[in-house]
């Protein structure tokens, strides 16, 4: 499945998304294709059921047009965005990055190629940051900048992670940083991220933190009043285990 001994795997989760992805996943198999890094991406499905994975099935098709290293793949269930993205991360176990992207399009195609250009370069593992600076533009609604921070002060407090942004969704980690911590990985939703970060850092591995634009969608899948105490019950066992 991969392009060669420094293959990036690059995933995108979704869950009941192929509205949300259809123009994005055009973007990013455009950028893509213009990018010639050897990148294999998989558009993982996290159980949304037969008609919605016919439609994903469809769209991934049709970006083979585009960009020709292009996959689909379908959990039996649903389970969370944490455990469809290690669950696809897991069928090219021996791949040199392991990346992910948010199929919303919050983070433009561009970005995310940007991100994976310093990942290789660099040869450290890179995080896409949410953050204004002179080149790049964040939009979300007042409510969810608030959440976003209220989160990422209890998971600086809880997790001691040093960190700008923990669950921007758009992230390259190295493949030999990914393979040290992969078997100790077990959230399955939301504070994926969190849990990835915080092992990596437990585990010594440092990472880079890059600003990339951001502009808040509709239909997002993160309720933050529903999700809140679910979140907050994550970090608390991802802070028993490190312990």
């Amino acid at each position: 499945m991969l392009r060669g001994p420094d293959g990036i795997l690059l995933v995108t989760p979704v869950w009941h998304d192929s509205a949300r992805l259809g123009p994005f996943g055009r973007e990013l198999a455009e950028a893509l294709a213009d990018s010639s890094m050897p990148v294999t991406w998989i558009v993982a499905d996290d159980g949304s059921g037969d008609a919605e994975c016919r439609r994903i099935q469809a769209l991934a098709e049709s970006y083979r047009e585009t960009f020709p290293h292009v996959h689909a793949h379908f959990a039996e269930t649903h389970r969370g965005k944490g455990a469809v993205v290690r669950e696809a991360w897991s069928l090219a176990p021996q791949a040199a990055w392991f990346a992910f992207v948010d199929a919303d399009g919050s983070i433009p195609a561009q970005d995310l190629v940007g991100l994976l250009n310093v990942a290789t370069r660099e040869g450290r593992s890179v995080i896409g940051i949410r953050r204004r600076t002179a080149t790049t533009v964040l939009e979300e609604h007042p409510f969810r900048a608030m959440t976003h921070r209220l989160f990422l002060t209890l998971a600086r407090a809880m997790l001691d992670l040093r960190s700008q942004d923990i669950q921007c969704g758009a992230k390259v980690i190295r493949g030999e940083d990914y393979r040290r911590i992969a078997a100790r990985l077990e959230e399955p939703g939301l504070a994926f991220d969190s849990e990835l970060l915080a092992t990596l850092a437990h585990n010594g591995v440092t990472w880079t933190e890059v600003p990339v634009n951001w502009r808040e969608k509709s239909g997002g899948r993160v309720k933050p009043l529903r999700h809140a105490w679910r979140m907050i019950g994550a970090l608390l066992r991802v802070r028993r285990k490190l312990r």
